[in-house]
């Protein structure tokens, strides 16, 4: 393994982060645990094939990368009256019993080496609450990184019979030269009967690498929807996981990415059905053009218990040029024959006929080319629900078209 960060990490480090939230001591144990197992974990799973490693984190100098102390970001977290929408220091503050109990629930903070980091080193993030039987519409938060490197925490907890719609979005700022990473963990404990749709807009520039961890528990009767769109970064690897814990759970995930000049865009979708009567839905749709690279990784794992299972997934990825490389790797894991499921995933370039039918009809092969594409993302942008993150994924697959 390269130099990793941990090396130049120190106990008083990570006490430093902790004292500027003024958060509680057991808090701070969880950091310096996670600091302490660094030596130990590995990298987070890539797809390896004989030689290659489809996606390669463990090369990258984070020691370089990453600055814990000069953390700097603009946040603005909004939301309705009925629901909590507290930055991180505020939720200790006043909801610390929430907190304690669902803080790595959901995803363990030693799973890997870039989840411990972000376990030890989170300086910034965003707990929403929402309480018992409250319908909640238009949670936003957004974050402008301003430093080096940032570590970003989002904890969403619901209680019964709620529901509540999140709208995230990262994009960079301020004067940094040089290379940046960010590093984003987000944990969904959905309570009984209720509903959430998450949906993230990772616009970072490209001079970034951004390492995502988004999980998600639904208990009984609850659906939790995810969309996840990724458009910057030099190398990113996002991964999406929901478990339907729950009889009666539903989820979808829905992915888009867009990938230009070098970038390097690797994204997982992962759902397990661990109970009776659940449905999940998995769609990820892509784009590539100069010399960009995509990795998908989907898996739909049905338990042994997990009777009357509904399971689909799908991804399709589109090639703008010759130089850009896609592949896909979709999986089913079934242990119960009482399941109905299905996966796909393709690849190819735009139709030669359609582009043909366009420009014979007074359409410059440009302007042909960019319709089509917009309307290769029209079933990901149909299926989103909030208007604002709608407008902002149209307006950045605009903007990268005329890159």
């Amino acid at each position: 393994m390269s130099t990793q960060v941990h090396a130049t990490l120190t106990e008083e480090t990570v006490r430093q982060i902790a004292d500027d939230l003024d958060e509680p001591e057991w808090l701070t144990e969880k950091r310096l645990e996670a600091l302490d197992a660094l030596d130990d974990l590995g990298m987070p799973h890539v797809i390896r094939t004989p030689g290659r490693d489809w996606t390669n984190l463990a090369d990258l100098d984070y020691e370089t990368l990453v600055d814990p102390i000069s953390y700097a970001e603009e946040k603005d977290q909004v939301g309705p009256d009925e629901v909590e929408v507290l930055a991180i220091s505020e939720a200790l503050d006043q909801r610390e019993e929430v907190v304690r109990e669902a803080f790595g629930s959901v995803i363990d903070p030693q799973e890997n080496y870039l989840t411990a980091l972000s376990t030890a080193l989170f300086s910034t993030g965003t707990v929403v609450y929402v309480p018992e039987g409250v319908d909640a519409e238009d949670v936003t938060i957004r974050t402008t990184m301003n430093s080096r490197s940032l570590f970003n925490y989002t904890l969403v907890v619901t209680e019964e019979s709620s529901s509540v719609t999140i709208l995230e979005r990262q994009e960079s700022g301020g004067d940094v030269a040089g290379d940046r990473y960010y590093s984003g963990v987000v944990e969904i404990a959905a309570g009984k009967n209720t509903q959430v749709q998450y949906g993230s807009l990772q616009d970072l520039d490209q001079d970034t690498y951004v390492y995502t961890r988004k999980h998600a528990s639904a208990s009984r009767d609850s659906r939790v929807d995810w969309i996840e769109a990724n458009f910057g970064g030099r190398l990113t690897k996002a991964g999406v996981e929901t478990d339907l814990d729950g009889e009666g759970t539903e989820t979808n995930i829905l992915g888009a990415f867009y990938g230009i000049d070098d970038q390097h865009i690797d994204v997982d979708a992962r759902v397990w059905h661990n109970a009776e009567n659940t449905t999940a839905d998995l769609t990820t749709r892509g784009v590539l053009d100069d010399e960009a690279r995509s990795v998908y990784e989907g898996v739909q794992n049905v338990g042994r218990e997990a009777w009357r299972t509904n399971s689909y997934q799908r991804e399709a990825t589109l090639m703008l040029s010759d130089e850009s490389e896609a592949d896909a790797s979709p999986k089913l894991i079934i242990n119960n024959h009482d399941t109905e499921a299905s996966h796909s995933a393709t690849v190819g370039q735009v139709d030669p006929q359609d582009l043909f039918y366009m420009t014979s009809r007074g359409v410059d092969e440009d302007r042909a080319t960019d319709m089509l594409v917009e309307g290769f993302f029209v079933p990901i942008l149909d299926a989103v629900e909030v208007d604002e993150l709608r407008e902002d994924l149209t307006a950045a697959i605009r903007e990268r078209l005329r890159s």
